[in-house]
């Protein structure tokens, strides 16, 4: 009984780390595409991507822009939607 245990015990640990590769490289692909788009639609290269400039390029921020700018700035960084993206 201790050797399958100890045998569970061990395919549990490798699945948790195997999966966690891939989340870690889906978020490094995620956060690269994020700032990919948000550099394409930051019109005025100004790190600030307006609800204007989001409009046509970016419409998930868009639809979710308020959600994202908690602090009612008129606009969002890429570190404020990489950081909701990750939620």
């Amino acid at each position: 009984m201790r050797t399958l245990t100890t045998y569970l015990g061990l395919i549990g640990a490798a699945a948790f780390v195997f999966a966690a590769v891939p989340a870690h490289a889906d978020d490094a692909s995620r956060n690269k595409e994020i700032q990919e788009r948000f550099a394409k639609c930051d019109t005025n290269r100004d790190g600030k991507l307006t609800l204007e400039e989001a409009k046509g390029c970016m419409p998930r921020i868009y639809d979710h822009f308020s959600m994202i700018d908690t602090q009612g700035k008129g606009y969002v960084t890429v570190a404020e939607i990489q950081a909701m993206a990750a939620r």
